[in-house]
């Protein structure tokens, strides 16, 4: 038994390269069985229609149209598009109904094939089939949502937060992380935004979601967003910038530190004046534009009933409306949720954002009860 456990070990890598090469050669051989077979009952439904075009529709051929553009290749969509469209012309001078009835059927039919076409081009690109592209995007988006997940805090700390993409999209280019450090005895969160809205900064979210969200605890606060622009510039995205606020709070002692990239200033509630304060000072320029800038910090402590907010430029700023006015917008909604105590600040202020829905709107509040 151990001759043969030993002999089936020595194989076990023949094997599996066997099997592997069996798994990459069956997606060429699938595409050809599948297209095979869809040419096979399109050739039937056209033989059908051209036979008896009056008792067979020519609209029969729309699922096996949209079917096709889900699963064939372009190449081969194309090819079996090409057969059907000459089915259809053929067919059409012989069936039944008014000329414009006619022109209606042929016109909505090659429209379905042409926009099958740019769905099937479209998924090329993606290297899915069916529906699976839009698992994709699925698992995209839920990714950066589990990464915003606060993680758990000691008694005496509450905090919330809320993300909401432009104009209610799946994807958001404003995204946070967040993580315990320092043996969970401090709290350090990352609010970045960045370039572009909506589904076409998601990719770009959801890379530098992993970057940023390693990163944090790795390193010393101080050079936490340095390493994150080292980072983005290396990217070489076109236009690929993004704006960052990093905060650091010691959850024993309330003490915290905030590092500013290009990014609204944060602000910090007091409990003794019931008053928000603009934290101003320490920016330095947005991440992924050069290498070797530095980014100073702002320290302060957090007593009792005192909250800390970061938030992104969509809670504030909209076109043709000044900056104060929506900074002012935004910290009349926090304050009144302050003192109503039971309100959620977080939503109080993405709800009130002067962009409303056109924008990316997201915020972090910290309170030390």
């Amino acid at each position: 038994m151990a001759t043969d456990v030993s002999a089936l070990a020595r194989r076990a890598p023949t094997t599996l390269t066997r099997l592997l090469g069996g798994t990459v050669a069956a997606g060429p051989r699938r595409d050809r069985i599948v297209f095979a077979v869809l040419a096979l009952i399109a050739l039937t439904f056209v033989l059908l229609i051209m036979g008896e075009p009056t008792r067979v529709p020519i609209p029969t051929l729309a699922p096996l149209i949209l079917l096709s553009g889900l699963y064939l290749p372009q190449r081969h969509l194309v090819g079996l598009y090409v057969l059907i469209g000459l089915g259809i012309a053929t067919t059409i001078p012989r069936s039944s109904g008014t000329a414009m009835a006619k022109t209606l059927i042929v016109s909505s039919m090659f429209a379905l094939m042409a926009m099958m076409v740019i769905v099937a081009s479209s998924r090329v690109r993606v290297g899915s089939t069916g529906f699976h592209g839009e698992n994709l995007f699925v698992e995209l988006r839920d990714r950066i949502a589990r990464s915003a997940r606060l993680p758990g805090l000691p008694d005496g700390w509450t905090a919330e937060s809320a993300v909401r993409s432009a104009n209610g999209e799946g994807f958001s280019g404003d995204f946070m992380v967040a993580e315990r450090t320092h043996g969970g005895r401090h709290l350090e969160v990352a609010l970045v935004d960045v370039s572009g809205k909506g589904r076409e900064a998601g990719t770009r979210s959801l890379l530098l979601s992993g970057a940023l969200g390693a990163l944090l605890g790795s390193l010393s606060p101080v050079n936490f967003l340095c390493e994150a622009n080292r980072y983005l510039v290396r990217q070489g995205w076109e236009e690929g910038f993004a704006t960052a606020v990093h905060v650091d709070i010691n959850l024993d002692t309330g003490e915290f530190s905030v590092g500013n990239a290009g990014h609204p200033a944060p602000v910090r509630y007091s409990f003794g004046t019931g008053n928000w304060d603009i934290l101003e000072g320490g920016r330095g320029p947005v991440l992924g534009i050069m290498q070797g800038v530095t980014f100073p910090r702002i320290h302060g402590t957090l007593s009792m009933g005192d909250a800390l907010m970061i938030y992104s430029d969509g809670i504030i700023e909209s076109r043709g409306h000044d900056l104060s006015e929506g900074t002012d917008r935004m910290l009349g909604a926090a304050s009144e949720a302050m003192i109503r105590r039971g309100d959620s600040v977080a939503d109080a202020v993405v709800s009130s954002a002067r962009s409303g829905e056109s924008d990316d709107r997201a915020v972090f509040v910290i309170v030390r009860a």
